[in-house]
């Protein structure tokens, strides 16, 4: 019998009392190493280089062997026409990801005329080529918050795409 008390105390699920609750990898700060860095959007472009390569290979085969070709049909070249526009299209939205979310952060804050508590980013896409854009969401720094407001700042370049800003209609008297 006491050999079933030592196995279930080492598992860490003897008596109740011996359960400890352990946060999961991911939220551990010990593990911490640094913000998260954003992908660069421009890696499209290599997808978008690839798809043309390809292309022009199926539309080169197709020239060459549409007058006897019994494997190579018309299929070839329609196949690679849509290629071709996929890959086009990837090569435009490739945007370069100039602006972090710190400055996306800095230029937000200065957009909306009031000092500036707490803040949240996210990384957004506008437009049909996919233009990589910050929203930012800002509140003003008194206890509670007096002003909120919503920014949009172009990852690209870093100018103001657009900005909200309002009284803070959030009831935070805890009644």
């Amino acid at each position: 019998m006491a050999d079933e008390t030592d196995t279930a105390t080492e598992g860490g699920h003897g008596d109740e009392g011996d359960h400890r609750d352990e946060l999961p990898p991911d939220l551990d700060v010990t593990g911490f190493v640094g913000p998260y860095q954003f992908p660069d959007v421009a890696r499209r472009r290599i997808q978008g280089a690839i798809y043309l390569v390809i292309a022009v290979a199926l539309i080169a085969l197709w020239v060459a062997k549409r007058d006897g070709g019994v494997l190579v049909d018309g299929g070839f070249f329609v196949l690679g026409l849509a290629l071709a526009v996929v890959g086009l299209y990837h090569v435009g939205a490739g945007w370069p990801l100039k602006v972090k979310e710190t400055d996306a952060l800095v230029s937000a804050a200065a957009e909306v005329g009031f000092p500036v508590g707490h803040a949240s980013a996210q990384l957004g896409f506008r437009g049909l080529l996919s233009r990589p854009t910050w929203r930012i969401l800002l509140y003003s720094a008194e206890d509670p918050p007096a002003q909120r407001g919503l920014v949009l700042v172009d990852g690209v370049d870093a100018s103001v795409v657009a900005h909200f800003v309002e009284a803070n209609p959030e009831d935070w008297s805890g009644d």
